[in-house]
């Protein structure tokens, strides 16, 4: 452990531990589509089962990440993300096991969404925020974020190498094994300052944090920007295999798609991340979503081959995830460093209502119409309104009466 005097970690280590825990916690769960088709052809369950099943651990995750970012802000990280690993394991390895689709909704649905909301960017982000200096931060949680990205592109073929030699059951206990991996991670993150079961003093309690974030028009904003990602981000990652199969396109461009968005992410994370440094973040983010409205405009434009597939997938890889740095380190600058995992997590929830309603709405209005034509246009439009609502975002420090300490 680091000795500053002000009893913070080293950046180096905190980066390190951080963004190996994100690689497994977000490269597992990149790779849950791959199990679709081999647990509903085993179990004679409908795709909607599956879809449900995942539809709810969007939510949960998104439900739960308040409430792990509450502890992880109260209590420390290190605690938050070792349940959160032990979780994991645990809603693999009922997945594997579960012979009703309550049953497996409860594991791959609740468990592992709890378990994400543990062990990934709203809990890291905190301790980069409470360690890392201003003028570094923007910059570390675009390497976090890189390490996310990194993930998808390293453990999706790791899992379709698993499911294909040991069959899908054993493969999933195989990832409830590597889960376990985060808790020895999770010792690099135990910050000194929540040592020995004292809590770092606050100037402001949890609910005038809430009152202070809620009431402030920035806050909105970003809510409702990255209620938008998260719609065109799953939306794309959930229908786009089926989309191309529709068009005579063989799976094989399907995964090649998928691996490049999650390689070209890894860096638009990171360029983000450090433009953030130097170019307002809220530039940042309307660059962002307009650019996605683009790539998507183009993409229904020009004839459908596998070419044009994997120049859309670069494209939109470099725009995918790179909302995530700039949106956290704006909230940080905002608010300051007290209440980030908190404040995170309810901007991360609106990110994942959007989950549910571009992964859900794509399901029904294929059913309804016969194609994913309307919901490529919804996300057309979500962009062009996401960048237009990042504009006015102020990014200065909110200034506040001084209040008396309690």
């Amino acid at each position: 452990m680091s000795t500053h005097s002000n009893k913070t970690l080293s950046m180096a280590q905190v980066l390190i531990c951080g963004a190996a825990i994100v690689t497994l916690s977000m490269g597992i769960r990149h790779g849950f589509g791959l199990w679709l088709q081999p647990v509903t052809q085993t179990q004679g369950w409908t795709r909607e089962t599956f879809a449900m099943a995942m539809a709810i651990q969007n939510l949960t995750w998104g439900v739960a990440g308040i409430f792990a970012g509450m502890l992880a802000d109260k209590f420390g990280a290190f605690k938050v993300i070792i349940a959160g690993a032990i979780l994991y394991a645990l809603g693999l390895i009922g997945m594997a096991n579960a012979p009703t689709p309550l049953l497996f909704a409860l594991s791959c649905g609740v468990l592992i969404g709890i378990a994400q909301a543990g062990t990934t960017y709203a809990v890291i982000y905190g301790v980069i925020g409470r360690n890392v200096s201003l003028e570094k931060r923007s910059w570390a949680m675009g390497v976090a974020a890189a390490a996310g990205s990194f993930g998808q592109f390293l453990m999706v073929p790791v899992e379709g190498f698993l499911i294909s030699s040991l069959g899908w059951q054993q493969a999933l206990m195989a990832l409830g094994m590597a889960a376990l991996l985060i808790i020895p991670l999770a010792w690099g993150l135990h910050e000194p300052s929540f040592g020995a079961g004292t809590v770092p003093k606050r100037e402001q309690s949890i609910l005038q944090a809430l009152r202070e974030a809620f009431a402030y028009p920035s806050f909105q904003l970003l809510m409702a920007g990255y209620f938008v990602c998260g719609f065109q981000v799953v939306f794309i990652g959930v229908h786009m295999p089926s989309y191309l199969k529709d068009h005579g396109l063989s799976p094989q461009v399907a995964s090649y798609s998928l691996a490049l968005i999650g390689l070209f992410n890894v860096f638009g994370t990171y360029i983000a991340g450090s433009l953030g440094q130097r170019l307002a973040k809220k530039n940042i983010l309307a660059f962002i979503y307009f650019a996605r409205s683009i790539a998507i405009t183009v993409f229904l434009l020009v004839p459908l081959t596998p070419m044009s597939v994997y120049i859309f997938s670069a494209v939109m890889g470099l725009l995918w995830l790179s909302t995530v740095p700039p949106t956290n380190a704006i909230v940080a600058q905002i608010f300051g460093v007290a209440h980030l995992s908190m404040l995170g997590g309810f901007v991360f929830f609106s990110h994942q209502v959007g989950s549910f309603m571009g992964v859900w709405l794509g399901g029904y209005l294929y059913d309804k119409t016969g194609s994913y034509d309307i919901v490529w246009y919804i996300a057309i439009g979500l962009g062009v309104a996401a960048a237009l609502v990042n504009l006015p975002v102020r990014e200065a420090a909110i200034r506040r009466p001084e209040v008396a300490r309690a």
